[in-house]
């Protein structure tokens, strides 16, 4: 009896219903049907086009952050030819020292104008209180003379790019003696 009342389920299921409309009710829907076609086309164009230029946009970024740095290259290729046409100086002609030095002097202007341009400036250290931020304590020494935490040697320079902290200064802190 169960099997029987299951299949007349299925029959029932199976069978399509046949429903009575007004003309311009099916003319509404097949209208409306339509233009829901229409409109999934156009998302699925639009899900394509979306996609494509989100690629298009990747590769354009790889290629930015491939030549990103090209201007900066250049300038510092101009400054590698002034250091070796001194250094090929310096081997062809021992005897002027001075003449070689003030040529370094000017090539290590050339570098610090081309870094302020791109927004690189050195850290102030010595003679400045200690900031970690700024700084990098390599070494601390006792001094009675200045205060404590002042920055008394630098290592190595520290840079900010656009005032950021790309590089530290590595310094030496004075520190009070043990009384």
């Amino acid at each position: 009896m169960e099997n029987k009342k299951e299949n007349n389920r299925q029959t029932e299921t199976k069978e399509e219903k046949v429903i009575t409309l007004s003309e311009s009710d099916y003319l509404k829907l097949k209208e409306d049907s339509e233009k829901a076609k229409e409109y999934w086309d156009r998302l699925l164009r639009l899900q394509a086009e979306f996609e494509n230029t989100r690629k298009r946009w990747e590769k354009e970024k790889q290629e930015f952050i491939r030549f990103a740095n090209e201007g900066v290259i250049l300038e510092l290729l101009n400054i590698l030819d002034e250091l070796e046409r001194a250094v090929e100086l310096a081997q062809t002609q021992h005897q002027d020292f001075s003449a070689f030095l003030k040529g370094m002097e000017l090539i290590l202007a050339h570098l610090y104008e081309l870094l302020k341009e791109y927004g690189v400036k050195p850290i102030e250290a010595v003679g400045k209180a200690f900031d970690p931020h700024y700084h990098e304590a390599m070494m601390q020494v006792e001094n009675k003379d200045v205060p404590e935490n002042t920055v008394l040697e630098e290592f190595q320079k520290g840079y900010l790019l656009n005032e950021r902290v790309i590089r530290t200064a590595k310094v030496k802190v004075s520190r009070r003696p043990n009384d």
